[in-house]
């Protein structure tokens, strides 16, 4: 795809960008991709967001060893590791880190690296429960970040600067959900490793240019004649889906599968719905980024979404779905033995979990089991 080349190309040269943007006195503010930080706040305060994504190297897995236990989220230690070794230099020319903590992996990574590095820091907490009580906590914390936003930047986040913030924003998940719902045809235009390259660089990239890429990809999956996939269709859902982390996404398609939908907590931005401009712009942001976002697994009850789950499964007709979740996410991992009964019940789909702490030496036996899953779905 043209625009997928694009996005490469202009990622490439994004660092050069932002150390342009550096030194003419633009702030950069890194946050981890759970989706509870709302990008809007930050393009509202004048600065530059940047999604810490990348994952998917077991090497630099190892490296938090000396930093953190090993039983702890794979993708959040490979953030302690990137973060303190500068491997990935997106952490190297961030101004100021915000991390909305979820869990106790997210709080792990939150303080390792406030003690073993000089990133400024920013912590706030999200419940696991939608109530409106919580609700009032999680604004809470939004008013925190917008606040000391605006003490980095110099620049008051008043209504106007919200308001054009979130018609940005809207624009992107729009345009990736219109090329997402093109999938629910027979034909599928667009393969998971090349939107999940859009949703990915859509955390790092420049947001206008993203937007570009993303009405270039819709444009060209429209135009062009797509085939008839033959393989079975194929849910992809899970903890964490970090950039460099294909290979689930390479063994399924080396196999004949098609994933045509996927859902994540972390790595793949939300783009179902769009903010409502009505009501006050912070409340109406922490309504849309707490109550309305399908919670993870950790959230209580966990009803909602098993719901959307199968609410997917159906409107994208798969035939199976495949969990892929990363070592020591309890979460996760509870949920995945009782969720295969809810879904069979509800679709009579199969389900398959596979685990990965991003080794090497992991991939023979997942590619073993995702082949025979899918050739039990064609039998």
């Amino acid at each position: 795809m043209e625009a997928v080349d694009k996005l490469s190309e202009h990622l490439k040269t994004r660092m050069a960008d932002l150390v342009k943007a550096k030194s003419e006195g633009n702030k950069i503010i890194g946050y981890t991709p759970g989706g509870y930080l709302p990008e809007e706040l930050v393009f509202a305060s004048g600065a530059i967001p940047i999604g810490l994504i990348r994952g998917g190297d077991h090497s630099i897995v190892e490296l938090a060893g000396a930093y953190i236990c090993h039983w702890m989220d794979t993708f959040f230690r490979a953030q302690i590791g990137y973060g303190v070794s500068g491997q990935d230099p997106y952490y190297g020319i961030i101004d100021f880190l915000i991390i909305p903590i979820t869990d106790c992996h997210v709080e792990a990574l939150s303080n390792v690296l406030d003690y073993n590095t000089n990133l400024q820091i920013l912590p706030f907490g999200v419940p696991h429960m939608k109530e409106k009580s919580t609700l009032s906590y999680y604004l809470h914390g939004l008013k925190r970040v917008k606040a000391k936003l605006e003490e980095l930047t110099g620049v008051e986040i008043n209504e106007p600067r919200l308001r054009e913030a979130i018609h940005l924003c809207n624009r992107e998940r729009q345009l990736l959900r219109e090329i997402s719902l093109l999938r629910k045809s027979e034909q599928v235009p667009i393969s998971s490793l090349d939107f999940v390259t859009l949703n990915h660089g859509s955390f790092l990239a420049d947001k206008e240019f993203m937007i570009k890429i993303l009405e270039l990809a819709r444009d060209e999956l429209r135009e062009q004649a797509a085939s008839v996939q033959k393989g079975p269709r194929i849910l992809l859902t899970g903890s964490t889906l970090a950039m460099g982390d294909s290979k689930v996404l390479d063994i399924v398609e080396e196999f004949g599968g098609v994933i045509v939908i996927e859902e994540f907590a972390e790595g793949i931005r939300p783009y179902w719905k769009n903010i409502n401009l009505n009501g006050e712009l912070m409340e109406t942001l922490a309504n849309f980024y707490f109550m309305e976002r399908v919670p993870p697994a950790w959230f209580r009850p966990g009803r909602e979404r098993h719901n959307f789950l199968i609410k997917l499964a159906k409107e994208f007709n798969v035939a199976g779905v495949i969990w892929y979740q990363l070592m020591y996410r309890e979460s996760y991992k509870i949920e995945s033995y009782y969720f295969p009964s809810i879904l069979k019940r509800e679709t009579g789909l199969p389900m398959l979990t596979v685990e990965s702490d991003y080794d090497p030496s992991e991939t023979g036996q997942i590619r073993t089991r995702i082949e025979t899953f899918i050739e039990t779905i064609r039998r």
